[in-house]
């Protein structure tokens, strides 16, 4: 080694020594997410007018956007964190939410949250996806797309419970059903079996139990797939329950085709435990690939309100999904409608609610959805 390099390696060798020591940096990663949907639907009837055709959002998925980050830690330790927006593509708006009255513009209405993940599975704290909803997943004959699905028995029925002003009540901790605040959840897979079980504590002084929100969600993934949900909201004045869920899925794959069948109960009582509404929905549908592009469903969908015997409808759906690539689909589907006279939100299949009661409506979809 020379004058010049024994000279050079003096310099460095200080800069160097501490590097040497320190740990390798976690590695960490952020990402901005999203999903855009838009098409034309149009409907035979719109209450007792006539045809309505409208520039509809979200017909195939919820049009959102989001970021998303983790940091791997020491050991098999994850940090990680998610901000998730929901927007109507049709007038660039903020969605509108489920929350209690006054609660005010929402912007990251779907997620908020932050948690911690490893091999004994995650926490995560914060506004999320409640487990119910996400255990059908793979048994609801549309899985729970935005339009023409038992999304909207699920989460309308649901709504009633936050009805109230903050803070009286009624469950501030709840948004639909599907999202829920102030919450902690806690998610893991034990091989084919996948379990989530999340809390909602009221919030409420001198009491662990008004207003608070319990929901767990179980599924079972092996040449049959099973799945079953519960969700118990209680009212943040009284402690009484407002709303007792349940639900169960199968689906079972046969070669090109997959049958599915789910069937959803939601029991709503006011503060006073007098019975609101029972309502029972189910599910049947088959999906065939017929094509590594194209993917065609049907699906039939009878919910009532057992309180309510008027409030039902039937209805069929058929649609076509076609992967124009990995991220863009062009989705085509249609409804039938049969709806009795005293038909309300709560026994919808459609995203704006019953289009026409006591009468035979005819809907058509035609759309876009983008993933990036």
């Amino acid at each position: 080694m020379n004058t010049s390099s024994r000279a050079l390696a003096r310099t460095l060798l200080p800069l160097l020594l501490p590097l040497a020591a320190t740990p390798a940096l976690a590695q960490s990663s952020v990402e901005l997410y999203g999903i855009v949907d838009i098409g034309l639907m149009t409907q035979s009837r719109s209450g007792t007018d006539g045809r309505l055709t409208t520039v509809a959002s979200s017909g195939y998925r919820q049009s959102e956007w989001g970021l998303r980050g983790k940091e791997k830690l020491d050991g098999d330790l994850t940090a990680f964190f998610n901000l998730e927006s929901h927007f109507q593509m049709d007038t660039g708006a903020l969605a509108g939410t489920g929350d209690s009255a006054g609660t005010g513009t929402v912007l990251f209405r779907r997620q908020a949250n932050l948690g911690l993940s490893g091999s004994w599975g995650s926490v995560t704290l914060g506004r999320q996806y409640g487990p119910a909803l996400l255990a059908h997943l793979g048994t609801e004959p549309r899985i729970f797309k935005e339009q023409f699905s038992n999304i909207y028995m699920f989460a309308y029925n649901q709504y009633a419970a936050t009805l109230g002003p903050i803070p009286a009540g009624t469950n501030n901790n709840n948004d639909v059903g599907i999202f829920m605040k102030n919450a902690v959840q806690y998610r893991n897979t034990w091989g084919p079996v996948t379990l989530g079980v999340a809390y909602a504590p009221g919030e409420v002084a001198g009491s662990t139990s008004r207003g608070s929100n319990f929901a767990t969600g179980l599924t079972y993934k092996g040449p049959l797939e099973l799945s079953f949900s519960s969700q118990h909201m209680k009212d943040a004045g009284t402690g009484a329950m407002l709303v007792k869920h349940f639900g169960y899925g199968a689906a079972l794959p046969v070669g090109a085709f997959t049958l599915k069948a789910n069937y959803l109960t939601v029991k709503n009582d006011s503060p006073a435990s007098v019975a609101v509404s029972d309502v029972r929905g189910l599910g049947l549908g088959v999906d065939w690939d017929w094509s590594p592009v194209n993917k065609l469903t049907l699906a039939y969908y009878h919910n009532k309100d057992r309180i309510n015997s008027s409030d039902a409808t039937r209805n069929v759906v058929i649609s076509n999904d076609y992967s124009l690539s990995k991220r863009t689909i062009l989705y085509i589907q249609g409804a039938y409608v049969d709806a009795k006279a005293g038909a309300t939100l709560k026994t919808s299949i459609v995203a704006a609610g019953i289009p026409a009661q006591n009468a035979k409506t005819n809907l058509l979809n035609i759309g876009i959805n983008h993933t990036f």
